[in-house]
């Protein structure tokens, strides 16, 4: 994606197995980081941190919702064990990552492989 595109519309499970549906954003700014898997050392420093931020994105309006291919039930147990206040979304078939770029071929520890490419946009 480059700036100016739209971002594509989302029906996606939520932490409580709940779905969660982009059009109850409309109108409202977002933040949307893809990362590849709860509770590994990259990926949960970059949760708490945004966690850590969020007053600030909150001050401006801004709602921060991260996105990975775990499980609902993995999120609710990411959540819980890091106190993270965001809310998290599972895209297991990983059709919004592919949609928005977030998916693909990187390099992991000198090897190609397809996965999820860390990603963070701002809609709105």
């Amino acid at each position: 994606m480059d700036t100016g595109d739209v971002f594509p519309h989302f029906v996606l499970k939520d932490e409580n197995g709940d779905q969660f549906d982009s059009d109850s954003l409309k109108g409202t700014r977002y933040l949307v980081f893809f990362y590849s898997k709860d509770n590994t050392a990259g990926c949960t420093k970059e949760a708490v941190e945004f966690t850590g931020l969020l007053d600030d994105f909150s001050a401006k309006g801004i709602k921060i919702i991260g996105v990975s291919k775990d499980s609902p039930e993995s999120h609710k147990r990411f959540i819980e064990s890091k106190g993270l206040k965001m809310k998290l979304l599972s895209d297991p078939d990983h059709s919004l990552m592919e949609a928005v770029g977030a998916w693909g071929k990187k390099m992991n520890y000198g090897k190609e492989v397809v996965g999820t490419i860390r990603s963070t946009f701002l809609v709105g």
